[in-house]
């Protein structure tokens, strides 16, 4: 094992030594907080104060406030969760949360999986703009209960907010290095009765490298109308848009090749309760993507398609049974087709069915518990059953809760896997889903006022039946033998004083083995972590500077296809913004202050320094 080195601990460890002081100067003459709801951990709103789940978000006022505006530099700041890009600004990037595969974490988009094993996101996760309205909620750990495959490590949420108050309206735009010009709008309002969030953003980059440019366009729409006081209706569509030039890597350089993303989703949603204690909640969606990447070689065209539908229905009621039971119990049914005429040229449809049960219970005050119970039957390979099992103790004065998790998540093979074909390989009909196992506990602290909070967890997921390619046979073929296991500890804070400082903080110690094999894992760091910290200056002038660290993680040599010790990095950011009025706010941004030349992943150069600035104007 590679030694571990002191400085990766010493700038974590600083800050979270720091939030503890004043915690505890706090905790003197702390009242009483209000609760803090997420949606994802539980499907039902929970407040933060009693969810045994480790749950981190982003609200959309944070996303502007620190001028992140794509979905990839969002989760760069949440713990557990590294993400790598093959290249700049649009290229495929990956998730690893919790050390899981990137295809082993499910994506929900305005209630909805967004991916499965043959649907993938990465060229979303690389290019797609996080909207105006939007906040993101991330579960971490085996979630397969509620949401069924691909929940391994755990669940990302995008949920587009519903419009409040009067009708605002927004314009902005952005100019910088690398050839970057991109704009957006934004319009929302609403009251008791009906309501609309509409953004949409695009623009163009050529970043660094010949044959490299991207141009991209996302939208996003929510509307709500509240029918009476038990019925509300409401529908989202959401889209994406891309064309990528795509070199590879720097060996490569290929001066043709592009790619292009068409990804839409909608959806009709109702809202009905007929009593006080009896909620049901229904989600009718599709979702339509069309990938294309275009080779022009001296043996002419190759074009590879892919197209993924998709249709959903997913619905759910919740009881409350006196005061001590919360009971939540659903049906999700999904069918879904794609198409590739990549390798194995398929053509498959699927179809599944799912119902699932969740109680969650609290046998006396300040303990709360949560059971569930999942089938999912996919008509493909089978039946897949999976449970989990939350506990949570809050203090009397609501400051610190204790909790911990165990759950079971599957992943479901692809299509490529099960019936794929050609002169060097054969698909494996009889292929079982992937399994994992997981457990964690930990500890939060909140601070007063809803001031922020710190976070402490350690995990341990064990994965079984991995589908791994067997080269002992000819045609190669692929099987379920794979064995790996997970573990480390997720450190995370965030603290703000009315709406002067926000800081955000978060460190993940990762350990990720491939049992099978007797290696570690690739592009899984030991330490990974990240840094926010936002001042108001008053007189309109707020900075932000921001930091990301990756160390010690393995990778493929580019050229030689052997595995190497990836270098480690830092990364550096500073914002501010400047409001000249109450409509005009300029804008200003500076990345990779330092001019850093890394690669997050091997033979992909990342961006140098630039510099964007930027002008929203309200009405």
């Amino acid at each position: 094992m590679n030694q571990i080195h002191s400085g990766a601990f010493a700038r974590p460890l600083c800050f979270v030594s720091l939030l503890m002081a004043s915690a505890a100067i706090a905790q003197i003459t702390a009242p009483e907080i209000l609760p803090v709801y997420v949606l994802t951990a539980t499907r039902t709103p929970t407040a933060l104060t009693t969810t045994g789940s480790y749950v981190d978000s982003f609200s959309a006022a944070d996303l502007a406030r620190m001028q992140l505006s794509s979905l990839s530099s969002a989760l760069s700041g949440i713990a557990g969760a590294p993400i790598f890009a093959s290249g700049a600004a649009g290229g495929v990037t990956s998730l690893f949360l919790r050390g899981a595969n990137s295809n082993q974490t499910l994506f929900l988009v305005d209630g909805i999986r967004f991916n499965d094993p043959n649907t993938d996101y990465g060229v979303a996760l690389g290019g797609m703009s996080v909207a105006a309205g939007d906040s993101l909620e991330v579960v971490h750990g085996p979630q397969s209960t509620l949401y069924g495959g691909e929940a391994v490590g755990g669940v990302l949420a995008l949920h587009a907010a519903r419009g409040a108050g009067l009708g605002t309206q927004s314009r902005s735009f952005e100019a910088g290095a690398f050839g970057t010009l991109q704009g957006a709008i934004h319009a929302q309002g609403g009251d008791r009765g009906s309501a609309y969030n509409f953004s949409a953003m695009g623009g163009s980059t050529q970043n660094s490298r010949p044959n490299n440019d991207f141009t991209s366009a996302t939208y996003a729409l929510r509307l709500d109308r509240q029918i009476n006081p038990r019925l509300a209706l409401g529908a989202t569509v959401r889209g994406f848009l891309s064309q990528y030039g795509s070199p590879g890597d720097r060996y490569t350089n290929d001066p043709d090749n592009k790619d292009s993303e068409s990804n839409q989703l909608g959806t009709i949603f109702l809202e009905y309760n007929p009593t006080p204690m009896w909620t049901t909640k229904a989600v009718l969606g599709g979702q339509d993507r069309r990938f294309v990447a275009r080779d022009p070689g001296p043996d002419g065209l190759v074009e590879t398609v892919v197209k993924n539908q998709r249709i959903v229905f997913d619905g759910q009621s919740t009881l409350q049974v006196g005061e001590q039971h919360r009971v939540t119990a659903g049906l999700t049914t999904e069918g879904h087709h794609t198409r590739n005429t990549g390798f194995g040229n398929i053509d498959q449809r699927q179809q599944l069915i799912a119902i699932f049960v969740q109680d969650e219970w609290t046998p006396v005050p300040r303990v709360f518990l949560t059971a569930g119970l999942r089938s999912d039957d996919h008509d493909t390979f089978g039946r897949a059953t999976t449970g989990r099992v939350t506990a949570a103790w809050l203090s009397q004065n609501t400051r610190w809760k204790i909790r911990a998790t165990y759950g079971t998540a599957f992943r479901a093979p692809s299509f490529l896997d099960l019936y794929g074909q050609s002169s060097f390989y054969v698909g494996n009909s009889a292929l079982r889903p992937e399994q994992a196992q997981g457990w964690d506990a930990g500890f939060d602290y909140f601070f007063p006022h809803n001031r922020g909070s710190l976070s402490a967890t350690w995990f341990d997921t064990r994965f079984n039946n991995l589908i791994t390619f067997d080269f002992a046979v000819f045609p190669g073929t692929v099987r379920n033998v794979g064995r790996a296991l997970t573990r480390g500890g997720e450190f995370s804070g965030k603290w703000g004083f009315e709406q002067v400082v926000q800081m955000r903080l978060a460190y993940t110690y990762l350990e990720a083995d491939d049992l099978t094999h007797g290696t570690r894992l690739l592009r899984r760091p030991r330490h990974s972590g990240a840094l926010d910290l936002w001042h108001n200056f008053n007189g309109g002038l707020s900075a932000g500077a921001g930091l990301t660290w990756q160390a010690q993680r393995e990778d493929v040599d580019a050229a030689t296809y052997a595995t190497i010790r990836a270098e480690d990095y830092a990364i550096a950011r500073i914002y501010t913004a400047w409001q000249v009025s109450a409509r005009v706010t300029l804008k200003m941004r500076m990345e990779n202050i330092f001019n850093k030349k890394y690669e997050e992943v091997n033979g992909y150069p990342q961006l140098g320094l630039g510099f964007f600035g930027g002008l929203e104007i309200k009405f």
